[in-house]
């Protein structure tokens, strides 16, 4: 309309200029005649003027002096100039394309936020802003921090360090734990072994057998362990055990004499050492629960037997199914008709072993 208006009055304009008098005259002959149109439209009852009406008349007040207005038109002057102004301040007026507050971020950046502080708990919002600057996206610290409370996260996460599953596994390579086995003979008789857990490999380590732990015998199966580790106790740095009173202040000086710091569990808290307690549970479902135990050198040998079929054959999902003594899966053999695949059984059949015929 705006524009309309204002092309109507250029154009009314053109013969004002080339013929002032004349073209005066006809605008007010054309004001005339759209009065009488306006009035035989509305022959009864008050006169009302439509937009067009008004568009016209405000159009044609550029052609006639401004001190005849008030004879030549049916309104005021006033309403003129006021018709004038509102048709012209549509063409300012952007209220339809404007939008109120910030331009609203991207969804791809969105995502990239919160992917960000997913991945580095220990980030606050300022702190991704920075990396999402680096990476090319620069918007405010306080739209990242919108960003992260609208999805639940802390914009400023707690200062008082990792979660405990973090610090497992950002130090896996370093940890190794110790817990306490007990399995039961045919005739009752209870007996108790002593496992350890490298994290970082899955190598399982069971030291001894006993009717009888005590402090001291605990303290010998350590002295054996470390003897056995040899050179590698220099890439350990935690043993990770709980709060039994079988362990002595003699065990930990034993691991603390090679450089590891013993970190203890807290009471009733099995979650804490939970990679210890999975493999104790998979060496009773694998194992213990299958097989009858008579005594002692009975379960001596059943137990090392496993270990070894553990530590060199047994797969694990926290090493891409790889056994914790390997660094890679062999070749793949695709003619099984020449390369045959050889059942070795382990434990009288209770466990199977198989690889590719040499």
């Amino acid at each position: 309309m705006s524009l309309l208006y204002k092309v109507t009055r250029k154009l009314l304009s053109v013969p004002s200029v080339l013929l002032r008098g004349e073209a005066a005259k006809d605008a007010e002959l054309l004001v005339l005649r759209h009065e009488n149109a306006v009035l035989r439209r509305q022959l009864t009852g008050p006169v009302r003027y439509e937009p067009a009406d008004r568009f016209w008349f405000a159009a044609l007040a550029g052609l006639v002096d401004r001190r005849r207005w008030r004879e030549v038109f049916p309104v005021m002057p006033g309403t003129l100039l006021a018709w004038h102004r509102r048709l012209v301040a549509r063409k300012w007026d952007y209220s339809a394309r404007r939008r109120i507050g910030r331009p609203p971020t991207r969804t791809a950046v969105k995502s990239l936020v919160l992917r960000l502080a997913r991945e580095n708990p220990r980030w606050g919002h300022r702190r991704i802003q920075g990396e999402l600057a680096r990476l090319g996206h620069h918007i405010a610290h306080s739209t990242v921090w919108r960003i992260l409370h609208d999805a639940g996260i802390d914009p400023a996460p707690r200062r008082t360090g990792p979660t405990w599953r973090q610090f497992l596994t950002a130090q896996a390579q370093g940890i190794i734990a110790a817990d306490f086995l007990h399995l039961d003979t045919v005739l009752g008789t209870r007996l108790y072994t002593l496992a350890f857990l490298e994290h970082g490999t899955r190598r399982l380590h069971i030291t001894g057998v006993t009717a009888h732990p005590t402090q001291e015998w605990t303290t010998q199966q350590a002295r054996n362990l470390t003897a056995d580790l040899g050179h590698r106790t220099e890439s350990l740095r935690f043993l990770l055990r709980d709060r039994d009173g079988k362990y002595s202040q003699t065990f930990d000086t034993i691991f603390q004499a090679d450089d590891l710091r013993v970190i203890k569990s807290a009471p009733q808290a099995p979650r804490m050492n939970a990679h210890c307690e999975r493999v104790i549970g998979t060496i009773r479902r694998e194992l213990l629960d299958h097989i009858l135990i008579t005594g002692e050198t009975h379960a001596r040998q059943v137990l090392k037997t496993y270990e070894d079929h553990y530590n060199r054959h047994r797969p694990h999902q926290a090493r891409d199914q790889l056994p914790p003594e390997t660094q890679q899966h062999p070749a793949a053999e695709h003619d099984l008709d020449t390369h045959r695949v050889l059942r070795t059984r382990i434990l009288g059949g209770l466990i199977n072993e198989y690889r590719h015929a040499a």
